[in-house]
């Protein structure tokens, strides 16, 4: 569409669906307000890492009081300590009880799942090949559960050359927020390289990951351009980016609407909006506020699933508002 002259651009704005916060964020962010709004509470409220990869909402939080440490080094004995949503390592937790902190655990229930299921593969003796990127703190808490009998890799040549003790006792495990596509393709590589390799009971990659990549995938069949709400720490949404571009549509990820830049819009009729789960959903409708600066907007939203999961809040904190 062209628009017609000294008459602004109308375009079309697709807002997948569902997009921004899943079950894991939420109940994570929950436990640090009910905590930072506890009557009486006086002492420090200490978050180990970032609770979500999220800028806006550490920020929030950490207007709102609570203190964030890389560390429990940082957290002075005997006081208040939050995990964060990608959960942490046995050698972490034996730190927090030496150093006598009130634990509250907000690791999301389906990085706990796998985690349970590397202490499971490592007692019955197999190998474990975690998929999944090295550094972040997920993986780095998988890895702690059975530091032995894990290997770590990220892609299918890694997969096609990896050397076992064992090759008839090898299992594997993802991380949560991976791309569906790749991750596919490395247990495919695993498979030829191990014909006897044991999967996970079910899925590892989540179903917030999975059903933000299949929504922003259908939007950007429409759209000459995507636009995805999430840090740049944030896995899955930088997934979400990656995906879409492999497709062949262009996509950026922003933080917020401040991110966009102009040339992007005026290039682009129809334009795919998403925001990755540890996004908060207000940013998008700042995004979309932006963009109607550029002239008439139809906002559509194209939904592929409704997400119906909770999660209750960790047990430190169900008594707590």
């Amino acid at each position: 569409m062209t628009a017609e002259p000294g008459r602004p651009r109308s375009r079309t704005v697709l807002l997948a669906a569902p997009r921004s916060f899943c079950a894991g964020v939420e109940r994570a962010i929950d436990a640090v307000e009910r905590l930072l709004d506890a009557p009486g509470r006086s002492e420090p409220v200490y978050v180990r890492k970032q609770i979500v990869h999220n800028t806006h909402v550490v920020a929030d939080l950490a207007g709102r009081g609570a203190v964030f440490v890389e560390e429990l080094d940082a957290v002075p004995e005997g006081a208040t300590v939050v995990f964060s949503a990608h959960g942490v390592s046995p050698e972490v937790r034996r730190q927090a009880a030496e150093q006598r902190l009130t634990v509250v655990d907000a690791t999301c229930p389906l990085v706990t799942k796998v985690h349970s299921e590397a202490r499971r593969f490592a007692a019955r003796g197999d190998t474990i090949v975690l998929i999944g990127h090295a550094g972040h703190e997920e993986v780095e808490g998988t890895l702690g559960e059975a530091p032995r009998s894990t290997v770590l890799i990220e892609t299918p040549e890694q997969a096609a050359e990896l050397e076992v003790a064992d090759d008839s006792r090898v299992s594997y495990l993802t991380q949560t927020t991976l791309a569906l596509d790749e991750t596919a393709e490395v247990v495919q590589a695993l498979r030829t390289r191990f014909p006897l390799l044991q999967s996970p009971p079910g899925d590892d990659i989540c179903y917030a990951t999975t059903n933000r990549q299949l929504a922003v995938e259908a939007v950007a069949e429409r759209s000459d351009l995507v636009l995805v709400v999430g840090s740049a720490n944030s896995s899955n949404s930088v997934r979400m980016v990656e995906v879409v571009r492999r497709r062949g549509t262009p996509a950026h990820l922003i933080e917020d609407a401040g991110g966009i830049d102009p040339a992007w819009i005026e290039a682009a009729d129809t334009i795919g909006l998403s925001a990755g789960a540890s996004a908060p959903p207000a940013l998008v409708g700042e995004v979309i506020e932006f963009l109607g600066r550029f002239g008439p907007l139809t906002v559509e939203e194209h939904i592929t699933t409704v997400e119906d999961i909770t999660f209750g809040p960790p047990a430190p904190v169900r008594d707590q508002s």
